[in-house]
């Protein structure tokens, strides 16, 4: 009869790691304190509080549900694996290996959560793709990021909500926003805050020759009511006509809002509206969460300078190389993470990626 005890072992520690990582003994009070709250019969009077107290029930329950499911088949394996040492029966061994294989993917699956360190790192998240220097094939690269993106998030299960898409001069994009909703959206997204460089031959060059084009990612958390002013006199405001899915009031008037924030640069847009009050309601909330989250980032890269610590890879940095000629690779700078699997990742397969990003930041980090 094998022996699995140092295996079961192992598991048994790495299990007692989730739990610590997972809160789940802060999980189980908060959940009876939700549990009440869902169960309110005036809930949904406010119906944006009885959104976020659902998703934060469903959040919670999922973690304690997965963590209790995972001890119940650790146990059954252990108590099997006892018995089966006692009696000496070998007809046992296969259920047994079968058991930890399965804890042990699980737990694999689960590891990735441990990452996740950052304070927004659970929130949704608003991107901005830029294009950048390569003219008309930025501009492509730009749009084939947005299909990226937007391809990962379907992956994932999470919703994608486009702000605001400028149009190129030829083909491709200016610009987009958008907003990714998913638990941890914005703390997998931090992988991509960069610029992001192809090299291909151009579809636009007559001559066929290879063309380097960039474009550059900006990630922000969404926040709940940030507490930051802004000078009204510091703002400046475009309208223009949405574009897009919206039926016929869409492209008719120029209800679309588009914000700048002179002292810094800072850009948001909405369109989803149909009023233009409405539209610069939302794109000054988002204002308001970059403008947050920017002070976050100047505080932290301030912390790290104090202490002698190397700043991370802003958000100006080349991170990613994407090689489609002369050969087929993509390469993460930071991590060292590469693929030739050049189709998938453009089509969505980024989890290697940021994965990789993940355990890199937590290097760093200490």
């Amino acid at each position: 009869m094998r022996d699995f005890s140092d295996e079961l072992k192992d598991l048994r520690r790495r299990l007692g790691e989730a739990e610590g990582y997972l809160k789940i003994s802060a999980g189980r009070a908060r959940l009876a304190e939700l549990e009440m709250e869902v169960a309110r019969p005036d809930l949904w009077d406010d119906q944006e509080l009885a959104k976020k107290v659902n998703a934060e029930y469903a959040n919670v329950k999922a973690d304690v549900d997965t963590f209790d499911a995972l001890n119940r088949e650790l146990e059954d394996a252990e108590v099997l694996h006892e018995m089966a040492r006692e009696l000496d029966d070998e007809t046992q061994e296969g259920d047994i290996a079968g058991a930890c294989a399965s804890v042990n993917q699980q737990l694999r699956q689960l590891d990735l959560r441990s990452l996740f360190t950052g304070e927004h790192d659970e929130a949704d998240c608003i991107v901005q793709i830029n294009a950048k220097d390569g003219g008309v094939d930025a501009q492509d690269w730009s749009e084939i990021l947005l299909r990226m993106y937007s391809r990962w998030a379907e992956r994932r299960g999470f919703n994608v909500e486009v702000d605001e898409v400028s149009e190129g001069t030829e083909a491709g994009i200016l610009s987009a926003e958008f907003t990714i909703t998913g638990r941890y959206a914005y703390g997998l997204m931090t992988a991509e805050r960069g610029t992001h460089r192809l090299v291909r031959i151009s579809p636009f060059d007559n001559q066929g020759r290879r063309q380097t084009s960039f474009a550059a990612v900006q990630v922000w958390p969404v926040m709940d009511a940030p507490d930051v002013e802004i000078n009204e006199a510091d703002i400046r405001m475009e309208v223009f006509r949405a574009s897009g899915a919206g039926g016929q009031h869409i492209n008719k008037t120029s209800s679309a809002v588009r914000l700048i924030h002179e002292p810094t640069g800072l850009v948001a847009a909405s369109q989803e509206e149909r009023s233009q009050l409405q539209n610069r309601e939302k794109a000054m909330n988002r204002l308001r969460t970059m403008l947050a989250a920017k002070i976050e980032e100047e505080h932290e890269a301030e912390l790290a300078r104090i202490a002698g610590r190397q700043a991370q890879v802003g958000w100006g940095s080349q991170i990613r190389s994407y090689v489609l000629q002369p050969y087929q690779m993509v390469k993460d700078l930071r991590t060292e993470v590469e693929t030739s699997q050049v189709d998938a990742v453009l089509d969505g397969d980024l989890d290697e990626f940021m994965e990789g990003y993940l355990r890199w930041r937590r290097r760093e980090a200490e």
